[in-house]
């Protein structure tokens, strides 16, 4: 065991940090909730991961997202968190995916094989595509739900998908795996809270966006670690 990860093992135990180590774990998406999952996981000391997302850092990421800085603006988010997680963990397995996700390619990592997938993707088409092929593969899944223009860390909840509310993106979700026969069976991560409608804006010329949702700082981050939360217990065998 490595000296960096001794704490982590005070609490999880030999075995568990072992598990971790021999896991290997996939982020899709590393925007606001996603690179956070990333990192936690990360520094839970999973021994593989891959990461994937086809953009890049803009200055409207920096309200919010662990990798925009001004001095990385215009840089690849999935190339930024690569950097910083190896940093984190020298020794990990790092697969560094910079590209948009269609429904081919993402058949293709998933074919790889995985311990464990996060779904941190927000557009609405790639986001289902992955659910089910992980459902289909019988791959562990945990699937971050709308984090914007909600305020209150605390009513955030972990939960299979069928007892999601008041959220627009898991209600548009769980219709669109309805009609694939799909009604239950991943954990999402997702917050009862109301969103003011007023605080949601329409957007035109805007790649795969239709609309833009108000957001503060914390409450990405706070999905991002939900998420981790639930990868790295399950791959620990540690209870929730």
């Amino acid at each position: 065991m490595e000296e960096w990860l001794a704490r982590t093992e005070m609490l999880l135990g030999a075995e568990g940090l072992k598990k971790l180590a021999s896991a290997r774990v996939l982020v899709a998406g590393l925007g606001g909730v996603g690179a956070y999952a990333a990192e936690m996981i990360c520094r839970a000391g999973a021994g593989s991961m891959t990461i994937a997302d086809g953009d890049i850092i803009s200055p409207t990421n920096r309200n919010r997202q662990l990798p925009a800085l001004k001095s990385t603006e215009g840089l690849s988010k999935a190339e930024v968190m690569g950097a910083r997680l190896s940093q984190i963990n020298p020794g990990i397995k790092l697969t560094i995916i910079n590209e948009y996700l269609n429904d081919d390619r993402m058949t293709q990592i998933l074919a790889v094989g995985f311990d464990y997938v996060v779904d941190a993707i927000d557009t609405l088409s790639p986001k289902t595509y992955l659910i089910r092929e992980c459902l289909k593969l019988k791959y562990p899944l945990v699937s971050s739900m709308g984090s914007g223009g909600k305020y209150d860390p605390l009513r955030v909840r972990i939960a299979d998908i069928s007892e999601t509310t008041e959220c627009s993106l898991a209600r548009v979700i769980r219709k669109r795996l309805r009609k694939m026969g799909i009604a239950e069976g991943f954990t999402a991560v997702f917050s009862p809270e109301k969103t003011d409608k007023t605080k949601i804006l329409p957007v035109r010329d805007e790649k795969n966006k239709a609309s833009v949702v108000g957001t503060i700082s914390y409450m990405p981050a706070t999905f991002g670690i939900a998420c981790a939360s639930v990868v790295i217990r399950d791959l620990a065998g540690i209870p929730r």
